[in-house]
C-alpha cells in the first residue's frame, strides 16, 4: 500500500528503517493517544452521570477527538512543526471544558477556569501557521494576550459571582459590579487581540505568492470567523433571536471542530507538504537509476519547501554560486527567507536558502544539511568547475573584443592616416602633371606616380575593409551583409531577420567574418552557380548560414581561415558546422549566443 504523503516515484526506492529518535517520537504519540483516550472515557462516564442531556458530553468528546487526531497526524508527519502540539493542547482545552458536565466540585472548578481556553488555542493556531512557530514580537505578544484574555480575565466571572453547589468552590465574594467590569474588560481586550490578529494575517497574505495565498486566505478567514463566532453567538445571536442554549452550544462545537481539520488540510497541501524524515534523504543519496531526482528536488521534498535553494561555496572567489556557476547573493537576515550553511569536515561547502515562514525551526534544515554534506561537496566541485569555465570563457571573450577593438583602431589609423596621405600625394602628382611649365618627362613621371598612388590607395582600402569593414562599424551586421552580397560575382539569395535583437560587437564581427570566409571560399573553390545567405536571431541564438550548390568536399581543417573561425566561434560559446558532401554543395553554419 502506498504510504500517505510520499510521491509515487519515491516508492521505487527501498524502505527506510526509522531512526531510534523517530521510533521514540512515534511511540510517544501512540502512548499520548492511549492516555488521552482513557481520560476521555473516564470523563464521559462521569459526564453522563451528571449531564441533563447525555449527548452534550459525547459531543465535547467527539470534538476533542478531532483535535487529538488532527494534532497527532500533523505531529507524526511533521515532527519538527509545532502545529501538531498546539492542536493536542486544543484537545486538552476541550477536555477541561468537558469536566463541567461531571458532579465533582473540584473537576467543575478546573473546567470553569479553562472554559474559554480553546479560543486562545485557535488564535495561537492562526499566528503559528504554517511553521508552527510565532513570527515576530507582535505576534508573540498577541498570542500571549489571547491566553491572558481566556484564562486571567475570565476570573471575575467565577470569583465574584457565587453559584450554588457543586459550582461554588471558586466564589470568594458577591460583587456584581466587578463581574460587569470584568466582562467589559475581557471583551475589549479580546477585540484588541482579534484586530491585531486580523491585521497581521492580512499582511502575511499580501506578502505571500499567489499559490500560497489561495491556501492561506480561506484558512485564515475560517479561523478568524470561528474565533469570533463563539462570543458573538453567545452574547448577540442567542439573546437577539432567542435561540436555545443547547442549539448555540452545538453550533459552537461544530465550528470549533472544523478548525483543526482546516489547519491539518492546509498543512498538507498548497506548498505546505509534509516535512519528511531526514532518513528519507539518506535513502535518496543511496538511490540509483534514471528516475533519481536532483539533490535540490530531494531536499525540497524532504523539508516540504518548494522554494528551497541550494547554493555552493567557491573558496577561490569567496562567493556562493548556483548549480550553473552563476554568483548568488544570499537573502538578508531579517527577511522571510533564511540561510543555513552546510559544512563538511570543518569547511564550508554550501548553504541552504529556505522559507523561514514555512520552516520556523532551522534545526531540521541543519540536520538535512549534515546528511547531504558529501553530496553538496561533490556538486560544489561541479559548480566550481562551471564557474571556472565561465570565467575562462569571459576572459576569452574579452580577448576577442580586445582584438576587434585593435582591428578598429588599426583600420581607423590606416583610413585617417596613410590613406589620407596617399590622397594628398595623388593630388600633388596630379598638380605636377597639369603644370604648364613641366617638361614632358616630368608630366609622364607625375602621371605614372598618380596611377601608382591610386593603385596603392585602392589596395589599402581593400585591406582596411578586410580588417574591419566600414558598413559593419557604421550601420551594423545586416547592412554589412547586404554590402558584402552586393559585391559578389554570383547570384546570391539573402535572408536577414535580426531586427529587435541586441548583438554585441564581438558577435556581430564574428558573424560577419563567418559570412565573409564562407562566401570567399564559395566563390573561389566551390564552382557554384548560386549562393544563399541567412541571418536569423531567435531564442537568444544568432544563426549564420552560407550555402552553395557547388562541388562540395570542403573540410573545416582544410584551411587556416575556417580553423581560426571555429576557434573564434567557440570562444563566444557558439558552434560552427560544415556540411559539404562531395557533389552536394556546401553549407557553413554558425550558432552564436546573443541577448534578445
Amino acid at each position: 500500500m502506498k504510504r500517505p504523503g510520499v510521491p509515487p516515484s519515491d516508492m521505487t526506492r527501498s524502505r527506510v528503517t526509522p531512526s531510534p529518535a523517530t521510533r521514540s517520537t512515534h511511540l510517544a504519540l501512540v502512548l499520548l493517544v492511549v492516555a488521552v483516550a482513557m481520560i476521555a472515557v473516564l470523563e464521559l462516564v462521569l459526564g453522563l452521570d451528571g449531564a441533563t442531556e447525555p449527548w452534550h458530553p459525547v459531543l465535547f468528546q467527539l470534538v476533542a477527538a478531532v483535535y487529538l487526531g488532527a494534532g497527532v497526524l500533523a505531529w507524526w508527519w511533521r515532527p519538527s512543526n509545532r502545529l501538531g502540539l498546539i492542536m493536542v493542547v486544543g484537545c486538552g482545552a476541550l477536555l477541561l471544558g468537558a469536566l463541567g458536565f461531571t458532579t465533582v466540585p473540584v473537576l467543575i472548578a478546573v473546567s470553569t477556569v479553562g472554559a474559554t481556553m480553546i479560543l486562545a488555542v485557535m488564535v495561537h493556531l492562526l499566528h503559528a501557521f504554517p511553521s508552527g512557530r510565532l513570527r515576530g514580537r507582535l505576534s508573540r505578544w498577541t498570542v500571549l494576550g489571547g491566553y491572558a484574555v481566556s484564562l486571567v480575565l475570565q476570573a471575575p466571572q467565577y470569583l465574584f459571582a457565587p453559584a450554588p453547589p457543586p459550582y461554588h468552590l471558586l466564589g470568594v465574594a458577591d460583587r456584581p459590579a466587578l463581574v460587569t467590569t470584568g466582562l467589559f474588560v475581557q471583551a475589549a481586550a479580546g477585540a484588541v487581540v482579534m484586530v491585531v490578529t486580523t491585521v497581521l494575517l492580512v499582511r502575511r497574505l499580501r506578502a505571500a505568492d499567489p499559490p500560497r495565498r489561495r491556501v492561506l486566505a480561506p484558512l485564515y478567514s475560517y479561523g478568524v470567523v470561528a474565533v469570533l463566532f463563539i462570543p458573538v453567538s453567545a452574547n448577540v445571536i442567542r439573546p437577539l433571536l432567542d435561540v436555545p442554549p443547547e442549539t448555540i452550544g452545538t453550533a459552537q462545537l461544530a465550528v470549533i471542530g472544523g478548525v483543526p481539520l482546516a489547519f491539518c488540510l492546509g498543512l498538507l497541501r498548497g506548498g505546505f507538504a509534509r516535512t519528511g524524515e531526514v532518513e528519507e534523504l539518506g535513502a535518496w543519496l543511496g538511490g540509483t537509476g534514471t528516475a533519481r531526482t536532483t539533490l535540490v528536488e530531494a531536499l525540497s521534498r524532504t523539508l516540504g519547501d518548494p522554494t528551497l535553494q541550494l547554493v555552493f561555496w567557491v573558496p577561490d572567489t569567496r562567493e556562493y554560486v548556483d548549480a550553473s556557476g552563476q554568483p548568488v547573493d544570499l537573502p538578508s537576515v531579517d527577511g522571510d527567507r533564511d540561510v543555513v550553511t552546510v559544512d563538511l569536515d570543518g569547511r564550508r561547502v554550501g548553504a541552504i536558502v529556505y522559507d523561514a515562514t514555512l520552516l520556523g525551526d532551522p534545526e531540521p534544515v541543519r540536520a538535512a544539511g549534515r546528511v547531504i554534506a558529501l553530496a553538496v561537496d561533490r556538486e560544489r566541485l561541479t559548480a566550481q568547475l562551471r564557474a571556472g569555465e565561465q570565467a575562462l570563457r569571459l576572459s576569452r571573450e574579452r580577448l576577442v573584443e580586445a582584438g576587434d577593438l585593435e582591428r578598429r583602431r588599426i583600420a581607423q589609423n590606416l583610413h585617417d592616416g596613410v590613406q589620407a596621405e596617399l590622397v594628398v600625394l595623388g593630388l600633388d602628382a596630379q598638380r605636377i602633371a597639369a603644370d604648364p611649365a613641366a617638361t614632358p618627362a616630368t608630366v609622364q613621371a607625375a602621371t605614372a606616380l598618380r596611377a601608382g598612388i591610386d593603385v596603392t590607395a585602392g589596395e589599402l582600402r581593400r585591406f582596411v575593409y578586410g580588417v574591419m569593414p566600414a558598413p559593419l562599424l557604421e550601420r551594423g551586421l545586416a547592412a554589412a551583409a547586404e554590402d558584402l552580397v552586393d559585391h559578389l560575382p554570383l547570384r546570391t539569395r539573402l535572408e536577414v531577420s535580426v531586427d529587435g535583437q541586441h548583438l554585441s560587437s564581438a558577435v556581430e564581427s564574428t558573424a560577419y567574418f563567418v559570412l565573409a570566409e564562407g562566401l570567399t571560399n564559395a566563390v573561389r573553390h566551390a564552382q557554384a552557380r548560386e549562393l544563399a545567405v541567412r541571418l536569423a536571431a531567435s531564442d537568444g541564438t544568432l544563426l549564420v548560414e552560407v550555402g552553395d550548390d557547388g562541388v562540395g568536399g570542403a573540410h573545416l581543417n582544410s584551411g587556416l581561415g575556417l580553423r581560426s573561425l571555429a576557434d573564434r566561434v567557440d570562444v563566444l560559446g557558439g558552434r560552427l558546422r560544415l556540411d559539404s558532401p562531395a557533389g552536394g554543395g556546401t553549407r557553413l553554419t554558425a550558432e552564436l549566443p546573443c541577448a534578445s
